[in-house]
């Protein structure tokens, strides 16, 4: 491996460790020539995953933006950020286990508002506001109302 200061290309590992929940992982490496330490990931390389769009265009897979989009639909609601990454954590570990190069928007939408159900109320229904693109107050209304019925069912 390159070294950041000197540029020479031997290095040696001095440490090792799992990182990033086991996914990762963090080496602490000296560099043979000029002694200077510095720390590099190694992660397993994923095939890239696309999003097919509502128009058909297609982009990769950007877990930020499923990140971004239930953090502002649980603002002021009692979610750590924790938990928001332990959701999106999971919505993606679910897309890659399926073995699949590309998945409708659609979908990814179902995965993010079934594990929010499960988190919070609120949170839920926010999403649903956009993902849903309800036409009017009372298709938004029925889908307040299977929530409740839903919840009642559980108690």
């Amino acid at each position: 491996m390159e070294c950041p200061n000197c540029r020479q290309n031997a290095s040696r590992v001095i440490d090792s460790r799992p990182s990033d929940e086991n996914r990762s992982i963090r080496r602490r490496r000296e560099c043979e020539n000029c002694g200077f330490r510095f720390t590099t990931f190694e992660r397993i390389e994923t095939t890239p995953l696309l999003v097919i769009k509502n128009d058909g265009t297609r982009e990769p897979f950007n877990r930020k933006k499923i990140l971004h989009g239930v953090m502002a639909a649980g603002q002021k609601r009692p979610i750590t950020s924790s938990q928001f990454e332990q959701l999106v954590d999971y919505v993606e570990n679910k897309i890659r286990q399926q073995g699949i190069s590309e998945i409708s928007s659609k979908k990814i939408g179902k995965l993010v508002m079934d594990e929010l159900a499960e988190l919070d109320d609120v949170a839920y229904i926010r999403f649903a506001s956009i993902y849903r693109e309800f036409k009017d107050m009372s298709s938004f209304m029925k889908t307040m109302e299977d929530m409740m019925a839903k919840r009642e069912k559980g108690n």
